[in-house]
């Protein structure tokens, strides 16, 4: 099919589905911590500076041991049986569903010339790839072991291109420790939780990074979150590069980085949000839509980890759900409670398997790719 979505929520016909395969680890050093910086400092009880080094410097013998978090396999083969599931799903609902290139055994290691990484597969690809109509926007990555992770969606990328689709890949940042803003971390009050910042000969300053998760697509209109001078740039390059196609309205500090897990649009008309102080963040038109207030997140909705299981997500994470269609929404079977809320404001619902969706830092819409649904370029806003 030819590459065409525009928004988040119309009738969805071609889906890219991450892949689980390989995942073993977790880097540990200055992007990681800095990504996931709100729900390590406040959600793992081991939580403290030496318990996320960051990774060796080229000057610097890389210490292994400290330098991954590993998962274990029970988890990891309990998330692949839940994205095949998925699959399944997306599949007996009449989606045609694409996957990326697995990341093999032996070929997880990889250096560039200021930093080595243990590189993840493409599970969250939601992140690192904007689809805005027929163009394909590879955004620069935030964490060191997701830079060369789109190199694996790149057999799909070619095939819409050679179908019409335009593909443009934004900067692609050095990312040594000065790339980095540390801002949020030093307001938050907790630079103590931040490894050291060293130099780098390819040092350059603050550089984009942003993840296309930080963007919610209302037709011609995107809501993009900004957080850090990081984001900032990027989306100062969007605005140069979408002038005259799409309007792009700023939010700040909506949010640390991705929108998805608090605010999500069903349909023209409808938000679903993580609670109603948000509100005042967004754009006057998207404040006069019905609004659906997610329930508070239950305990007993999530498994029980042990101490040192590093946890990534929000508890608000089942928030983060797929529109299939304008009616019809898939949601995790682990949160009945949200699945009862759609269903009362007429939505058909699906509900599907995820269940260590706080361990692997994504739900439903980060595990999706949307290439191929039937909107068009529309006005939602006016």
């Amino acid at each position: 099919m030819k590459l065409h979505s525009f928004d988040e929520w119309s009738p969805l016909r071609e889906i890219v589905l991450g892949s689980a395969s390989g995942y073993r680890e977790q880097a540990r050093d200055l992007s990681f911590h800095l990504f996931f910086y709100d729900n390590l400092v406040h959600d793992n009880p081991k939580t403290h500076r030496g318990y996320y080094p960051r990774l060796a410097t080229g000057d610097e013998p890389a210490d292994e041991e400290k330098s991954t978090v590993s998962i274990k396999k029970r988890y990891v083969d309990e998330l692949h049986e839940d994205v095949e599931g998925m699959a399944e799903a997306l599949e007996s609902l009449g989606v045609r569903v694409r996957r990326p290139i697995d990341i093999y055994e032996g070929a997880t290691q990889f250096s560039t010339l200021a930093w080595s990484a243990a590189a993840l597969p493409p599970l969250n690809v939601r992140d690192n790839t904007l689809i805005l109509g027929n163009e394909i926007v590879e955004t620069p990555p935030m964490m060191r072991s997701r830079y060369f992770e789109t190199q694996l969606l790149k057999p799909l990328f070619m095939e819409y291109f050679e179908h019409g689709a335009r593909w443009t890949v934004m900067p692609r940042p050095w990312m040594t420790d000065h790339s980095f803003d540390l801002s949020y971390a030093e307001q938050a009050g907790g630079m103590e939780f931040v490894p050291t910042v060293n130099d780098s000969p390819y040092d350059v300053g603050i550089e984009m990074l942003f993840d296309a998760a930080q963007c919610l697509r209302f037709g011609r209109d995107l809501l993009v979150n900004i957080a850090t001078e990081n984001h900032l740039l990027a989306v100062e390059w969007l605005e140069r590069h979408l002038e005259g196609r799409y309007t792009i309205h700023r939010m700040h500090r909506l949010t640390d980085s991705h929108i998805d897990s608090v605010v999500l649009p069903l349909r023209p008309g409808t938000l679903l949000i993580r609670s109603r102080q948000f509100l005042d963040y967004l754009p006057v038109a998207l404040q006069k839509w019905d609004v659906i207030e997610a329930p508070e997140p239950k305990v007993q909705n999530f498994p029980q980890y042990d101490e040192d299981d590093v946890i990534l997500t929000s508890p608000f994470i089942d928030l983060n759900v797929l529109s299939i269609d304008e009616h019809t929404v898939m949601i995790n079977d682990s949160c009945p409670e949200l699945g009862r809320v759609l269903e009362q404001h007429g939505f058909d619902v699906v509900p599907v398997r995820h269940r260590h969706r706080r361990l692997f830092g994504g739900g439903l819409h980060c595990f999706t790719l949307d290439t191929v649904r039937d909107g068009g370029l529309e006005d939602y806003f006016s």
